[in-house]
């Protein structure tokens, strides 16, 4: 069965994105990210910043073509998680709805702030998520200072 994990109660999704991507990363897997264009270019910007002794290869596929030679990039960062070349088998969502193209994922990790107006629309995509058979399970983040 495909799986949601639901990390909710973030206070800044872009910087906690940065450490799963950073996990996942170190456990070899390939994903994508989606959400909207400007989280999508903050999160590029932090990607390369956050940690000093740690490079996370990725590409932000912002509708121009990517060289293929980018192709194989681990991670990767775009509006339209169906255009990630290969096998891909985690999406993440920054977005504020449900992503389009999730058929092709077998899990993901959706991301919601602890500002009222994103838990309101996580509660919209959880209900989406549950109507579409995926296993949907809670994450409350409550310490973000962890890595």
């Amino acid at each position: 069965m495909r799986r949601v994990e639901f990390h909710h109660g973030i206070g800044n999704k872009v910087s906690y994105a940065c450490r799963l991507l950073r996990k996942a990363h170190r456990a070899g897997a390939r994903v994508v990210v989606t959400g909207d264009a400007a989280a999508l270019q903050a999160l590029d910007r932090e990607l390369w910043t956050f940690d000093e002794q740690e490079f996370l290869p990725h590409v932000l596929a912002d509708g121009a073509a990517v060289p293929e030679r980018l192709h194989a990039t681990p991670i990767w960062l775009s509006a339209d998680p169906a255009s990630a070349p290969g096998e891909r088998a985690i999406l993440v969502n920054l977005g504020r709805s449900v992503p389009d193209g999730l058929e092709r994922f077998q899990r993901l990790f959706d991301l919601v702030s602890s500002e009222a107006e994103d838990r309101q629309e996580g509660r919209q995509r959880w209900k989406a998520y549950t109507a579409l058979g995926w296993d949907v399970q809670p994450h409350e983040v409550k310490d973000e200072a962890r890595g």
